[in-house]
Parts: C-alpha cells; structure tokens; sequence
C-alpha cells in the first residue's frame, strides 16, 4: 500500500517537473517582440538604501536607446537616503535624460508602494515601469517589454530575473531562483492563471492604474507586484511574460537572512493564493527522491532524479542563462529539501521579517501592523 502511493505521489511530482520542463521550452521558443507603436515611459523607481551594484542597475536604466521619451523618477522617503548621490551622479552622466528625484511623504503600511503613490502622481507619460533599485537590464529592454502593450488584451507585462552574489547563502538562493522559481513561475500562464507579475519588471497603462484606483488600492499588501497583477487582470486583460530576463544581485550573506527572506516568500505566497499553498510539496521533487531512496525504490528515485534535473537545466542554465545554475543544476532534489523545510515554516505564523521590522499579515496578505 505504500508503495502504490509513493509510485502515485512520485508520478504526481514527475507530472509536474514534465509541465514546468513544458513551460520552459515554450518561453525559449518564445518569438522576439515585434517593436511598433512604442510610447512615452515613465520607469517609477522607489528607492531605500543602497542595493549591491546599484549604480550600475540605474545606468543600465539610462542607457536605453528608445525611440520615444522616457524619464527616470526615483522616490525616497529620505531625504539623506544612501542612494541619492549615486543618483545625482547619473543626472551628471546622462543631462539629456529626464531624470528626477522625488521627496516620498505618502506613509502606507507597505513603505515601498507609499513612494510609488508619489511618482506615480509626478509620472507624466502614458506607459509605467515599475522595477526594483537593484534590476539590471540589457540592451533593447524598454522596447522589448513595453511592446507588448500594443496589444489591447495585455494589462501588464513582467520578466523572469537571474541572480547573482559574492557569499555562499546569498548563492545559494540565487540558484533556487534560478532552478525552481522561474520553472515554477512559468508554469503559472500554461496552467491559465493569469494574475502574475514579477517586481522585476511591471509595464502597465497609467489608464489602467487609474482604473484599479491606483496603487492606493495596494498600499496595504505585502505582496504588492501580485496584488497589483491580480487588480489590472480583473479588469479583463492578461498577463504577459516577455521574453527578456534582467538581473539582480541577493544583499543577504548570512543563512539566517536568506532563511528569513524565503520564509517571508512562503508566508505571502500563503496568505495570497489560500489553498494553493497546501499543494506546494508536490513540487518538492527531492522530498520523493528521497522517500524512494529510503523505501529501496532505486529506479524511481533514479527516474524522479533525471527529469528533476532536466527542468533545472532547462529552466536555470538554457531560460535564465545562469552562470550558477550551469555549475550547479545538479543540487536541484538537495534545494527541494530545503524548499520543503521552508513550506513546512510558513504553513504557520503570520510575521515576517521585512527591512528594518517585523510585519503581521492579515489572512489576505494586507500587513497590519508592525511589531515592535
């Protein structure tokens, strides 16, 4: 009888590695964007702190050759945050670039999304990019990503990343990301869910905000690239994974802070997709692999292993072009175990870590308050 459901559940997991191995395939098949009727962009950029590499992700910004106007507002509630003479000097570099600093007075109970308030009401142009400090992005990025929007049954559109870091932890989590996130991730429009958006990227109308309420509807989430997804998608219009991935850099060096960051991922994820949550082991692939190793199912653990590998190089080596993921696609069922210690940390609890305090959540994922 136990063997029957580890052969059940194992096939459960195979099925599901096979359909994320499925969803990468499609994205490197994924045509190029055909560039045509581009518009003037707003890129909303909140800042607090200063990332690793974070002059090189603003340049990055900057040296976008876009055949319209685009300008470059960035938001802090500081006045003396760390990252502003990095951003002077970008003005310095690039006079020909609207470039302009924003004074963040909007208090909400997520901080990032009050700033966002504020540049979105500073925003002159029709289109809006939202990205985090630390995104690095390649060539023909703003043409590619907010092409897209040409069509009207696309509400917003969002990009994969790929991560890198100087220490063991934050590599580590870099090549979770890398091999079973972005899987994971595309999975999420081949099954038809709709409401997915990465902070990455988010290129969304200034129409369509409007139409939401703003980010004022947002202010109160944790997760705010989900909620705002989900609130554009619920006006009738879909998601849209672009075939650009930018990067990142993980500022966390120690694995009590990457222990944090994915249970605070675990806790959102939980609070925002309900029983969802419930069904996340099946994805665990290493938890069966090592099930059939301990019953003496070789063979199945052997087989569970292949495919496991197959969308770890699919996704993190042939989609994200990771540099980790190509020497280490192999620790694929070891991150599954961890993954799985992780669900089983924010199945309970509704704290979480986030910057400089910790954060209670509703049942909802709105942050309620926070604790001293």
């Amino acid at each position: 009888m136990v063997t029957i459901l580890l052969i059940a559940i194992a096939c459960i997991a195979a099925a599901y590695q096979l359909t994320a191995s499925i969803a990468c395939l499609l994205q490197l098949l994924r045509s190029t964007t055909v560039v045509r009727n581009l518009q003037p962009i707003s890129i909303l950029k909140p800042v607090r702190g200063l990332d690793p590499d974070f002059y090189q992700a603003i340049r990055s910004h900057a040296t976008q050759s876009y055949p319209v106007p685009f300008e470059i507002l960035f938001g802090a509630a500081d006045r003396n945050d760390p990252s502003l003479p990095d951003i002077e000097r970008l003005k310095l570099e690039f006079p020909h670039i609207e470039i302009r600093i924003i004074h963040s007075t909007t208090r909400a109970a997520n901080a990032k999304v009050g700033v966002l308030i504020d540049l979105a009401r500073e925003a002159r142009h029709p289109i809006l990019l939202v990205s985090d400090s630390d995104i690095i992005v390649p060539d023909g990025y703003l043409k590619k990503v907010a092409a897209p929007l040409d069509d009207p049954g696309i509400g917003i559109v969002t990009t994969l990343y790929r991560a890198s870091a100087h220490t063991l932890p934050g590599s580590w989590e870099s090549l979770g990301i890398a091999i079973d996130f972005a899987p994971s991730v595309l999975v999420a429009p081949l099954v038809g869910i709709r409401e997915f958006g990465l902070g990455a990227t988010l290129v969304f109308r200034a129409t369509d905000l409007a139409a939401i309420g703003g980010f004022e509807t947002i202010r109160d989430y944790l997760a705010d690239d989900y909620q705002l997804a989900r609130h554009i998608t619920q006006l009738g219009k879909r998601s849209h994974m672009s075939e650009v991935v930018v990067e990142t850099s993980i500022g966390d060096n120690t694995w009590s802070g990457v222990w944090e960051h994915q249970v605070r991922w675990a806790r959102t994820i939980r609070v925002s997709r309900g029983d969802g949550y419930l069904g996340l082991p099946i994805t665990h692939t290493g938890i069966w692999i090592l099930l059939a190793i301990l019953w003496g199912a070789w063979s199945l653990a052997l087989s569970l292993t292949i495919i496991r590998w197959m969308t770890a190089l699919l996704g993190g080596v042939l989609v994200l072009r990771s540099p980790l993921a190509r020497r280490a696609f192999w620790l694929a069922p070891l991150w599954d175990l961890w993954a799985f210690l992780v669900w089983i940390a924010g199945l309970t609890g509704s704290t979480v870590i986030w910057r400089d305090g910790v954060l209670t959540l509703s049942r909802d994922g709105k942050l309620l308050r926070q604790v001293p």
